[in-house]
């Protein structure tokens, strides 16, 4: 049965929230990422919670498609620009799946280097 039978439309918004935090997780699976945002905003965001993460992540949307931007924090070792371009990667895949839209941009910004033995993540 389709909802036309019944006489009512079926409409699903999903919040900037919601996508920035599916951002956010999907980011967060990729070696060499160990935080969202910079160190002192790490610091900050593992005392209270996870809510904060979104302070790293804007969700726009721009002409029928999602930009997103995002700061990272990248493990000190690891190749800057591979580890950035497999986090706009998974990340485009993650909220295309999830969501259903069309993810036009994803900008990552390197915004510290997290030093061995340091577990932020």
């Amino acid at each position: 049965m389709n909802d036309k039978d019944y006489g009512c439309e079926t409409s699903v918004k999903i919040a900037n929230d919601v996508v920035g935090k599916i951002a956010a997780i999907a980011a967060l699976e990729v070696d060499g990422v160990c935080a969202m945002g910079n160190n002192v905003t790490t610091e900050i965001m593992g005392k209270v919670g996870m809510r904060n993460i979104l302070k790293n992540v804007k969700v726009a949307y721009v002409n029928g498609e999602l930009d997103i931007d995002m700061i990272i924090t990248v493990e000190y070792g690891f190749n800057i620009p591979a580890v950035s371009q497999k986090v706009q990667a998974r990340v485009k895949q993650a909220v295309e799946n999830m969501t259903g839209l069309e993810v036009g941009v994803v900008n990552v910004r390197i915004g510290g280097i997290g030093m061995p033995g340091n577990e932020a993540k």
